[in-house]
C-alpha cells in the first residue's frame, strides 16, 4: 500500500473513532421514558414489558422502538426441519411484523430470571435468562432461554444494539451462573 493510501486510511479510521455517531432516529413522538434508558435494569425491563401482555391486548411497539439503536438487530435461533441450528436476522420492524400476531393472539409474558453482565466502557454484553408464560399468573413457563443483549451507552442513555437468543432445550439447559444477578 502506498504512503497516500496509508495516510487516508489512517485519517478515515481516526475520524471514525472521534466523530459522534449519527442520532438514533429519535423524534419527539418517539422519545423514550427516561426511566427506560437510564439504567441497565430500566432498558431490560422496558424490552420485556413492551413485548408482554395478555391475549388480545396490543403490544407497546412504540415503546419498543424507542429502545433500539439505528441498525439494531433481533436474532432468534433454533433448529430447522433438518435438525441444523440456524438463525434469522431481523430489523426491529421485521420482528414486530412477524411476532405481533402470535404475541397478541396467544398471550405472552416474558420475564427476566437472571443475568450476567460484562462491560467495557460504553459497551455491555448481557446474558439475560428468561421465562415465557401465556398468562402472567401461569405457574410454569412454557419456555425458558437466554437473550444475549448487546447494549451501548452514548453518554446520555442506553441503546439496544442486538438481541440474539436461544430457547432452552434438554441438551442446552440454562447455566446456573445465568440465574440470579439481576440489578444493575
Amino acid at each position: 500500500m502506498d504512503r497516500w493510501k496509508m495516510t487516508m486510511c489512517g485519517v478515515v479510521c481516526a475520524l471514525w473513532m472521534v466523530l459522534p455517531a449519527p442520532a438514533a432516529g429519535q423524534t419527539a413522538a418517539t422519545t423514550p421514558d427516561p426511566a427506560d434508558v437510564e439504567t441497565l435494569d430500566g432498558i431490560l425491563a422496558a424490552v420485556y414489558e413492551s413485548i408482554s401482555g395478555p391475549a388480545g391486548a396490543p403490544r407497546d411497539w412504540d415503546r419498543f422502538r424507542t429502545l433500539m439503536a439505528d441498525g439494531a438487530r433481533l436474532i432468534p435461533t433454533g433448529r430447522g426441519p433438518n435438525g441444523a441450528v440456524g438463525m434469522r436476522v431481523l430489523a426491529p420492524e421485521e420482528y414486530i411484523e412477524l411476532a405481533d400476531p402470535g404475541l397478541v393472539q396467544g398471550g405472552f409474558f416474558e420475564t427476566e430470571v437472571g443475568r450476567v453482565v460484562e462491560r467495557y466502557g460504553a459497551v455491555v454484553h448481557l446474558m439475560s435468562a428468561y421465562e415465557s408464560r401465556r398468562a402472567a399468573d401461569d405457574p410454569e413457563p412454557f419456555q425458558r432461554g437466554v437473550n444475549s443483549f448487546q447494549l451501548l451507552h452514548d453518554g446520555t442513555r442506553w441503546w439496544v444494539v442486538t438481541i440474539f437468543w436461544a430457547g432452552e432445550t434438554p441438551d442446552t439447559p440454562i447455566p446456573d451462573r445465568f440465574l440470579g444477578g439481576i440489578g444493575g
